[in-house]
């Protein structure tokens, strides 16, 4: 593993660089230099860096919460916390003025997500209290999975409540945005503050996550901090979501499918697997958003779309799998 890390993430960082080079020059309005040079510097790379930044922060977030609960279902969509997000920015920059509002959307996804993971947690406090290893075949995981879909059914149906309400002439974008909306670009550095942030803390206590894997019980008795571990880890994988839904809405499966799918072929080795989500969450909302600006174009879907489409079948599958 060691000598494949190097390998690996070298790997991922040429993918990640071919991928944003084609979402400089993909879709609609192609850079032309010579021409349109504002094209690229107001637009494309703002959309493909924001892209990176809300993949790698989903991807990591999605990491942490498998991790943590010890389920390779689990991640912030399903789960409920990046619905939570996004109910909380759409009631805080809803109420706030206009002057205030990217602020308040901010602050009120980061509210939306720790109050969705503390009602996971307050109300699957059994079946956490009784994780295994084998946590996704157990009655246990399942009753955490339905606690996760019930919080995101009440979630979705607060977000439905705040969109009959709002005015018209802001229907449209608000209903845009929850669909994946990668053109909010100033919240562009907020959030790679964030995605560096939280990537550093998952490097530097990737050790002590190793050893949580295996059990709270090993942990202890290894000397390791074990309900701070915890709640660091879940304030983390929070923050990284409330980031990433207040820059781009709810853009669902990418952090169900990138960590799960690193995981299976790579190992669980943190030390390798979180900074590996960072970059292949990034290069896969990237190849998404460049999907959603060339399919249709001019058209431009919202790339939660293509995520959802890609992401179904294979959250169907590793439900299948988990039988």
């Amino acid at each position: 593993m060691t000598r494949a890390k190097p390998a690996l993430l070298l790997m991922l960082t040429a993918a990640l660089a071919v991928m944003l080079l084609s979402a400089l020059c993909g879709g609609t309005g192609c850079f032309i230099p010579s021409s349109k040079p504002e094209i690229f510097w107001l637009l494309r790379l703002p959309r493909a860096l924001s892209a990176f930044a809300v993949g790698g922060l989903l991807a990591l977030a999605g990491a942490l919460m498998q991790l943590l609960l010890r389920n390779p279902l689990a991640d912030p969509y399903v789960l409920g916390v990046s619905g939570g997000a996004a109910t909380g920015a759409m009631l805080f920059s809803w109420l706030a003025p206009l002057s205030l509002a990217a602020y308040a959307m901010q602050l009120g996804a980061l509210a939306g997500a720790l109050l969705a993971t503390a009602l996971l947690f307050g109300l699957a406090r059994r079946a956490l209290m009784g994780l295994t290893p084998a946590l996704s075949a157990s009655p246990s995981g399942v009753r955490l999975i339905l606690t996760g879909v019930m919080i995101s059914a009440g979630f979705g149906a607060l977000m439905t409540l705040l969109l009959s309400l709002s005015p018209e002439s802001q229907l449209r974008g608000m209903v845009f945005w929850l669909m994946g909306d990668l053109d909010n670009g100033a919240l562009l550095v907020p959030a790679s503050l964030v995605l560096a942030a939280t990537t550093l803390w998952g490097c530097f206590n990737a050790a002590q996550l190793n050893v949580l894997a295996h059990g709270d019980t090993t942990a202890q008795l290894l000397g390791i901090a074990v309900p701070r571990l915890r709640a660091a880890a879940l304030l983390v994988a929070s923050l990284a979501t409330a980031s990433a839904v207040a820059m781009a809405g709810a853009i669902g499966f990418v952090g169900l499918v990138v960590p799960h799918a690193l995981r299976l072929l790579f190992g669980n080795d943190q030390r390798l697997l979180l900074p590996a989500s960072v970059l292949a969450g990034g290069t896969a909302l990237a190849l998404a958003d460049l999907l959603a600006r060339s399919v249709a174009a001019p058209v431009q879907l919202p790339v939660g779309v293509i995520t959802a489409l890609v992401g179904v079948p294979v959250f169907l599958a590793l439900l299948a799998r988990s039988r």
